[in-house]
């Protein structure tokens, strides 16, 4: 008896160190697959944001950093209308463009929301990356939010804190 419930043990053990999440990980965008044609017939308006990111921020000393992995999320918040975005660049402290995501136009579908990764090795922005992203909406919807969260553990500490995107007027 007591070898039938050790085995039984060992078997809940070893089905529970399996990662059944790993599916529910989003995977990478493929721009290519949401390439848009943006409708001329409907009134549009055409709008930039500016988000702030952190590769890495200071601690202790000017010389001592903590990198960080940031998630960039970009919303459309409207629950009918269709979000395109024709340009989301990412930038150094220096403001030198290091990244372009995109080639061409993209869509982002009512209430979608997508997602850019820069990984917690990547520290080419700096302490002061940011992203610009040029969009086009239908007259009258919502702007679209954009946000960042950057996280990081180190051993028992962790660190998270998110960024609001702002339209600019230029």
């Amino acid at each position: 008896m007591k070898a039938i419930i050790l085995i039984v043990l060992m078997n809940l053990f070893l089905l529970s160190c399996n990662n059944h999440g790993e599916d529910l990980i989003p995977a990478k965008i493929d721009w290519g697959a949401r390439e848009a044609v943006i409708p001329t017939s409907e009134d549009r308006v055409a709008g930039r944001s500016y988000l702030p990111v952190y590769s890495h921020i200071y601690h202790r000393f000017d010389h001592t950093s903590f990198n960080l992995t940031i998630t960039v999320s970009i919303r459309n918040i409207s629950t009918t209308d269709t979000l395109f975005l024709t340009a989301a660049d990412y930038y150094n402290t220096a403001g030198e463009k290091i990244r372009e995501y995109l080639q061409f136009p993209v869509y982002v579908s009512p209430l979608e929301t997508i997602e850019i990764v820069i990984n917690e090795d990547d520290t080419e922005g700096g302490s002061g990356a940011n992203f610009m992203f040029d969009w086009i909406i239908k007259g009258g919807q919502d702007d679209p939010l954009f946000e960042a969260i950057m996280i990081s553990t180190k051993g028992q500490q962790g660190l998270s804190f998110s960024t609001r995107g702002v339209r600019l007027t230029d």
